[in-house]
């Protein structure tokens, strides 16, 4: 079987960190005998230059055609209005394909200098509504001002959307136990004492999801008392389960405390399509001199091939993700291997050559 994967670079560092992505996805691909084959699309800042938009639609229907996609970091805010072509191709991508759960993971690395101690957590983002104005309307936008000095915002939550992302949160909570060999927690994170319709809807899916597995811990916690215990006292978690905005903003806490960004993986998921993102921006700021970390693309491109290893039971992709991670590991140990962000010298280019070295000696 023929694994078909689409990838766009996006603006700023993608393509470096894209190639670098690439060129452990087609080590492994020839190692492993994995059948990949992968499909670059021009989308972002230089698509606009070419054809007018940010994103063409002839791109999404080959995304719809596609077996996964890797997104490089866009620059969106820089992005003319959508009326005009600048159109954001995450969101729109999460939106068209249903990708409704972000799933980020959020862990400390021995040698790598760190805020939080003892973190291993995962964050499950719902991805298609809330207060996000470019995805939670079918026509229009979520966000208007009616006159000027004054601009009002949506949130939309939905019984669906909550069920399914509470689903999605305590099958990995179950999975990551399984993989820890103890007892699994999964917190739901509101602010329902002020959005007490919205945020009700969202912790009564939560209940109702967390009735049928009673072997899984469940709790409930305010997010302003969440990004407090994170700093606090990490280990406590184990699986976080929250609405959009909350999601996005704890999970960028919690990477960067346990790290840098630039060790975030991050997987959009569906039903039926996956999507691999680094979790951190473009960083146009350094784009080209060959100093950005690429790690989060890799990362998040790891936890994609598990998706569909394990949607298809492909053996051989689950492999390849296991040593991804171990690779990583591995590198992240040695301090002539880190990168400029985590106080280190090794260069993009160095940082791939690296892991491949290390993946020759695990495989």
């Amino acid at each position: 079987m023929t694994i078909n994967l689409i990838a766009f670079e996006g603006d700023g560092i993608g393509p470096e960190i894209m190639q670098s992505t690439l060129d452990i996805i087609e080590f492994l691909n020839v190692k492993l005998e994995l059948k990949i084959q992968v499909k670059k699309e021009l989308i972002g800042l230089k698509s606009f230059e070419k054809v007018g938009t940010t994103f063409p639609d002839k791109v999404l229907l080959k995304s719809i055609n596609a077996d996964g996609i890797i997104l490089g970091p866009v620059d969106h805010n820089v992005y003319p209005p959508k009326s005009e072509g600048g159109i954001n191709p995450s969101g729109t991508l999460r939106i068209e394909l249903e990708l409704y759960s972000n799933i980020r993971p959020a862990k400390n690395y021995n040698n790598v200098k760190s805020l939080s101690k003892n973190m291993d957590l995962i964050i499950v983002r719902e991805n298609t509504e809330g207060f996000y104005a470019d995805r939670n309307m079918v026509e229009g936008g979520g966000e208007f001002s009616p006159i000027p000095g004054i601009g009002l915002a949506f949130r939309k939550i939905t019984k669906k959307a909550s069920l399914r992302i509470a689903e999605t949160a305590f099958k990995i909570a179950n999975a990551k136990a399984i993989n820890k060999n103890k007892k699994p927690k999964v917190h739901a994170v509101h602010k329902a004492n002020v959005m007490r319709l919205t945020d009700g809807i969202f912790l009564d899916a939560c209940r109702s999801v967390s009735s049928k597995y009673p072997d899984i811990a469940y709790n409930e916690m305010l997010v302003d008392a969440c990004a407090a215990h994170i700093v606090r006292n990490p280990s406590q978690f184990d699986v976080i389960v929250t609405t959009n905005m909350f999601g996005d903003i704890l999970s960028d806490l919690a990477t960067e405390l346990s790290g840098s960004l630039g060790l975030a993986g991050s997987l959009n998921a569906g039903d039926n399509y996956a999507m691999a993102q680094a979790q951190h921006g473009s960083a146009t700021d350094i784009a080209g001199q060959n100093i950005a970390n690429p790690i989060s693309l890799i990362l998040s491109s790891a936890m994609l091939l598990n998706w569909l290893g394990t949607k298809k039971k492909l053996e051989n992709l689950v492999l390849a993700s296991s040593l991804i991670d171990k690779s990583v590991t591995k590198l992240l140990e040695n301090e002539t291997c880190l990168t400029k962000d985590l106080g280190g010298t090794s260069s993009t280019a160095e940082t791939t050559k690296n892991l491949i070295n290390i993946l020759k000696h695990l495989i």
